[in-house]
């Protein structure tokens, strides 16, 4: 498994879109784990400006991603994807590390 974190050109090209939206030009996704959801562990997402100076970042297709050193762990090896169309979900985190998610897709457990 790779020890890193992946974004799909479709990915990409979305969350440009909405920095972009909030008139940034210069920004990243803050990609993070927090307690909660169905199946025990949730993840975040958020255009930031800045990284905090305890993240980790991994650049991808252009776009920035910071990691807290926590949620890394979890996050490792993840692909993180944009779905749309009719059964669209919006942003979709492809993680290897996940043994069960549940029907949102936005909770997992290891």
């Amino acid at each position: 498994m790779p020890l890193t974190i992946s974004v799909t050109d479709k990915a990409a090209e979305k969350a440009r879109f909405f920095a972009q939206r909030e008139g940034l030009d210069a920004f990243g996704l803050r990609v993070a784990v927090k307690g909660g959801g169905c199946s025990g562990l949730t993840y975040v997402l958020e255009i930031a400006k800045e990284p905090k100076s305890e993240d980790k970042i991994v650049e991808q297709q252009g776009v920035r991603i910071f990691v807290d050193k926590k949620s890394y762990v979890y996050l490792a090896g993840t692909v993180l994807d944009f779905s749309d169309g009719l059964n669209g979900k919006g942003f979709v985190f492809n993680n290897p590390n996940a043994k069960k998610t549940c029907g949102c897709g936005t909770s997992f457990s290891v």
